[in-house]
């Protein structure tokens, strides 16, 4: 594609861990972030880490647990996409938190929030003398295997019951 090359990065996690991955505008956003989190789910645990894409452009963190923030840490730094932010939680889902992080003024686009296997779709290109990357997509979990018939319409009514989603 000319000067522009693609990679995918896959997400590194544990196979059940939900996080977010997103796009923002600003340094303190990691900051804005940690207060989405804690005023949304104050037991949650959790790591943030975000990609600054000028000045010092390092990977800036936040969280209330070591291990989360490391991960957190380590696929920030393999994206390495501009503005770019991943949150990696525990004791919550992604649905306990999701608005108050679109709320966050910085927070440009979600791109995901899931526990599936996920590869992240990168657009890497020359801008000068140094090197840019782009998040393009994701691809969040598997091909669907056809349209649910009404055993599964059932199973998702009382899993959704069972696990205090529905009434």
């Amino acid at each position: 594609m000319g000067d522009i090359d693609l990679k995918t990065v896959k997400i590194e996690k544990p196979e059940d861990m939900n996080f977010i991955l997103g796009q923002t505008h600003f340094i303190k956003s990691v900051e804005d972030l940690y207060e989405a989190m804690v005023n949304s789910a104050p037991t949650a645990k959790f790591g943030i880490a975000f990609c600054e894409a000028s000045g010092a452009r390092k990977v800036r963190s936040i969280g209330n647990d070591d291990d989360l923030k490391k991960l957190a840490e380590k696929n920030a730094l393999n994206i390495g996409a501009g503005h770019s932010f991943i949150i990696f939680m525990e004791k919550c889902f992604p649905l306990h938190v999701l608005n108050k992080i679109k709320d966050v003024p910085e927070v440009c686009s979600i791109y995901c929030a899931t526990a599936n296997p996920t590869k992240v779709i990168i657009a890497e290109s020359e801008i000068g003398d140094k090197t840019g990357r782009g998040i393009l997509g994701v691809i969040d979990g598997f091909i669907p295997k056809g349209i649910e018939n009404k055993e599964d319409i059932a199973w998702r009514k009382k899993f959704l019951r069972d696990i205090g989603y529905k009434l």
